[in-house]
């Protein structure tokens, strides 16, 4: 006799009465299984906590981009610092020379 593998993996859960009775309630209402009605809740609640993860790193961005670089700004920094590095270095040169 062949067995036959699961294609998901069966958990069990516990709830309080009142909350239990709401997601029965829930998955009749919308003729779902309560395994439909978990699976989607569960999808909700993964795409919420993506949401914000998305978010906290924009405002980690943002807060060390505080003059809203783009990319098309930088070639133009690069040159700037570069420029402020040889101005430096040349003033160095010819403070030690004089």
């Amino acid at each position: 006799m062949a067995t036959t593998s699961r294609r998901s993996k069966v958990f069990t859960i516990s709830m309080p009465p009142e909350m239990a009775r709401a997601a029965e309630f829930l998955a009749k209402r919308e003729h779902r299984t309560m395994s439909e009605l978990f699976r989607e809740a569960f999808r909700a609640y993964e795409e919420r906590q993506i949401s914000q993860a998305i978010d906290k790193m924009g405002e980690y961005a943002k807060a060390r981009n505080p003059y809203g670089y783009t990319e098309e700004d930088i070639p133009r920094l690069v040159r700037e610092v570069r420029a402020e590095m040889r101005a430096e270095r040349d003033a160095k040169t010819r403070k030690k020379s004089a």
